[in-house]
């Protein structure tokens, strides 16, 4: 895990973040055994209880289950796991469109944008 973090959000949320896109793409899969806090907390360079809060809130989304002797895995999602994709594909979209707008840029301008770089 490579763990990169901005002063866009707080850290715990980054954290969030960061774990969805790697179930989304696939790097975690239902079943898979989360490393401890200590551990991730050690490799991310956070301080543990920023990784605890940032897992107990994956716990309560659903996201993550525990196992008190065994610790956290990934949860089957069922038919909701092509949803966190979706959700995360959303919010970078929402993202891009809201900083382009912010610049002045129409929805014609902010499709040709979008359109010029996929050809590059």
């Amino acid at each position: 895990m490579s763990w990169k973090f901005d002063n866009s959000s707080p850290i715990y949320m980054q954290i969030m973040e960061q774990i969805k896109k790697m179930i989304a793409r696939g790097e975690l899969n239902p079943g898979d055994r989360v490393p401890a806090v200590r551990d991730m907390a050690l490799t991310a360079g956070v301080n543990p209880n920023t990784m605890q809060k940032a897992l107990s809130e994956l716990e309560r989304a659903g996201i993550l289950v525990s196992n008190r002797t065994a610790g956290r895995f990934v949860a089957d999602l069922g038919e909701n796991s092509g949803k966190l994709k979706i959700d995360s594909g959303f919010r970078l979209t929402k993202n891009y469109v809201d900083g382009m707008r912010e610049l002045g840029f129409n929805d014609n301008e902010l499709l040709d944008s979008v359109n010029n770089y996929i050809k590059m």
